[in-house]
């Protein structure tokens, strides 16, 4: 009571947790408490844990093309965080899907991992996003690293990410010379971030396969460091 969000940010960034258990411990820890009537953040996580694990599919609903599942944390903090919880309670995989109800007269819903696989290649890897947000220097690659930042936290709760997708990443943002020139000079603190990100990812088993990429990386944050 009295907070913001589902807990969930504040474990992936400050790396304290070991599983997806972990995470779903999080969710119920802080979206446990009742409100409505006479209730106003009393705790009730075992009414909470009781329902969620009775639970079959979660759902996101999105009204506008603003942003999308990759631009906030709030949706992996919410849907990812759910999607753990209701798993690790009831042992089951459940159903995830995301409702685009942007045009009103005519919804799409699609599984969650369809609309991750279109916010990766439609934005999150699009060299046209990339060079538009150039334009913004500090700003520009502060998005970058805060686009990998969520990629990576929807693996963590939901593991939906592919290692394809992490390659896709580390080729557009890190390992692409000019666009890794452009982040060290504008925010090279993004440029640490993301690549500590991706080797945290290989670490984790989330990139479970990287091949080359791990040293490749691992070379990277060494010369960062000697910089």
């Amino acid at each position: 009571p009295g907070a913001y969000g589902a807990g969930v940010q504040n474990a992936i960034d400050g790396r304290l947790w070991q599983s997806r258990e972990d995470l779903a411990e999080v969710y119920l820890n802080w979206g446990g408490y009742a409100y409505g009537g006479a209730d106003e953040g009393t705790a009730a996580r075992g009414q909470f844990a009781q329902r969620l694990s009775q639970v079959q599919a979660v759902v996101q609903n999105q009204d506008n093309r603003e942003h999308d599942l990759l631009d906030s944390n709030d949706y992996y903090q919410f849907q990812g965080g759910m999607l753990a919880a209701v798993e690790s309670l009831s042992g089951t995989t459940a159903a995830s899907y995301h409702g685009d109800h942007s045009q009103p007269d005519l919804p799409k819903v699609r599984t969650l991992k369809e609309e991750l696989n279109r916010v990766i290649r439609s934005r999150a890897a699009n060299p046209k996003w990339i060079e538009g947000v150039k334009r913004h220097g500090y700003k520009g690659a502060f998005e970058m690293a805060a686009t990998l930042d969520n990629l990576f936290a929807f693996d963590a709760t939901t593991q939906l990410i592919d290692d394809h997708q992490y390659a896709l990443l580390a080729d557009a943002y890190l390992l692409d010379p000019n666009t890794r020139d452009f982040v060290q000079q504008h925010n090279p603190h993004a440029l640490r971030d993301m690549t500590e990100r991706l080797l945290e990812a290989q670490q984790r088993g989330l990139w479970s396969e990287p091949g080359d990429y791990r040293e490749a990386l691992e070379n990277l944050l060494l010369d960062i460091e000697e910089d």
